[in-house]
């Protein structure tokens, strides 16, 4: 099974949630449909049409949005008032604003994490997870993603590290931020295209050109605002989510999970599996980080498939 035939969305639109923030979001599908809310990556990725594929849209009332800083969010690559619980709430918002009253959260990599952090804010609102990639948001997943990548790509943390001066290597995410957020674009768009770059190098089982990353305000937002999360922990307290479980250990997850994910290692959704007992963990055997491998994206549309057994019940 591979993702559903390609369709369009039928409602859009801007909401303001505070700050000077407005999230753009739309709903495809079914408007009668059970909900599931696609909770996109990064932070900063945002989302791209091809992200509705995964749901049958004769049976599903389909939600994506862009978070704060990202997509077609407003103000682009904004960090100011950007933090777990702001996008958390503004879910929530979104929620309310959208007349739903509980929906099945879908989410990957930093998908997952904020799909976690809400569902044990407002688990009342959640009817279960399918998450991809795990990521906890813990300081040696993130140590991980600054240095240890590049046990398996050597020459895409290469060209990460020797972006920076000598004297800056020492601690790269603090020399990245510094030029991320430095506000002339011949200073943090060279940054953001070697951030991206080198992310998107170690994304896949077998990867594409390794070069260079990608230009454009996708790759500034996306840089910008994973390197904000990451200097501040996620926004998160220490094992936060694994000890937060029992708010949510009554709901149905699955965990698809890329056997060879050098972004996201196994280890960390196989540790979560092993504190939610129920959860159903499918390991990909031939796929790394990216949603969009063959093998994931079967199994993803697969998992959400087997959570329409439980909607009758919603």
């Amino acid at each position: 099974m591979d993702l559903f035939p390609p369709f369009e969305s039928y409602a859009a639109g801007m909401l303001e949630v505070g700050e000077g923030h407005s999230l753009y979001w739309e709903v495809s599908g079914n408007p009668a449909g059970p909900v599931v809310v696609f909770v996109h990556g990064g932070p900063g990725a945002g989302t791209v049409p091809t992200y509705r594929r995964f749901f049958d849209p004769g049976f599903w009332r389909i939600v994506l949005f862009d978070q704060r800083g990202c997509g077609r969010s407003e103000p682009h690559s904004c960090i100011t008032a950007n933090t777990t619980a702001h996008l958390v709430a503004d879910m929530d918002a979104l929620r309310a604003h959208l007349g739903v009253e509980r929906w099945l959260l879908f989410g990957g990599s930093w998908g997952s994490t904020l799909a976690l952090a809400y569902g044990q804010a407002h688990p009342q609102r959640v009817t279960g997870f399918v998450m991809r990639g795990v990521f906890l948001f813990r300081p040696h997943e993130v140590e991980w993603f600054l240095t240890g990548m590049g046990c398996f790509f050597p020459e895409a943390w290469r060209r990460f590290i020797d972006f920076l001066p000598q004297a800056e290597r020492g601690d790269p995410l603090a020399a990245y931020m510094r030029r991320l957020n430095n506000p002339d674009p011949s200073v943090h768009m060279p940054a953001a295209k070697v951030w991206c770059g080198y992310e998107e190098a170690c994304a896949r089982l077998l990867p594409r050109d390794g070069g260079g990353g990608t230009d454009g305000p996708g790759a500034l937002a996306t840089a910008r605002i994973e390197a904000h999360y990451m200097i501040h922990e996620g926004f998160l307290g220490t094992n936060q989510l694994l000890a937060g479980l029992d708010r949510i250990r009554h709901l149905p997850a699955i965990v698809v999970q890329g056997r060879y994910d050098i972004v996201c290692p196994p280890a960390t959704a196989e540790e979560l599996a092993r504190a939610w007992p129920g959860t159903r963990l499918t390991i990909v055997a031939d796929a790394g980080h990216s949603a969009m491998e063959p093998g994931t994206r079967t199994a993803l549309v697969e998992a959400v498939e087997d959570m329409k057994r439980l909607a009758i019940r919603w």
